[in-house]
């Protein structure tokens, strides 16, 4: 082989590792980038079903307190209804004696001729309806010698006064009114001086 053939062989052989080393480095590189492309989609699928697994737990804890505060509401609701229908229960269970006495104290009526006997019976009555009511909640508005407040006294009729001290103040109540575990229930009718 000649000189100059030798040197075309070498000329080709590089020319040939010049055009090959590309090549095969863009193979290389696409195959990398191919290897990326698939690394990313396949971790992309996985978050996508990581998402989908997390939707669908949320989804069903939602669903479930929905349903748990739906069965709430309806059991709130029929306690309500259900004390509302015997909330008095317990008071009336307690003025029952109140009644029997009462009951009593009408057969002795019928017997008896003495006015005194009956009074101080009819009193024990009262006083013992009046202290069930207490245990229940029931206090008596005081208006004697108080100042006339409209969150307590109703006025139903001014009355002129010639002291100055009295301006103002409930003078006479003319029906009683009832404060029940703190809210007035019925306000007291008075008279207040002016």
């Amino acid at each position: 082989m000649s000189k100059n053939e030798k040197y075309q062989e070498n000329n080709e052989e590089i020319t040939d590792n010049i055009q090959n080393t590309p090549q095969e480095e863009s193979v290389n590189n696409e195959n990398i980038v191919g290897e990326e492309a698939l690394d990313e989609k396949s971790e992309l699928q996985l978050k996508l079903a990581e998402a989908a697994e997390k939707i669908a737990t949320l989804e069903d804890k939602y669903l479930r307190q929905a349903a748990e505060f739906d069965n709430y509401r309806k059991r709130t609701m029929k306690e309500k209804a259900e004390l509302i229908k015997n909330g008095g229960e317990r008071a009336i269970e307690s003025i029952l004696p109140v009644l029997d006495d009462f009951e009593r104290a009408i057969a002795t009526m019928e017997k008896s001729e003495n006015a005194t006997e009956l009074r101080t019976g009819v009193e024990l009555i009262y006083n013992k309806f009046v202290s069930i009511l207490k245990q229940n909640g029931l206090q008596k508005i005081e208006t004697e010698g108080k100042d006339f407040d409209t969150d307590f006294h109703e006025a139903i009729a001014m009355v002129p006064t010639p002291d100055e001290s009295l301006k103002g103040k409930v003078l006479d109540c003319i029906q009683t009114g009832y404060i029940l575990n703190d809210k007035v229930i019925r306000h007291a009718k008075v008279a207040v001086g002016e």
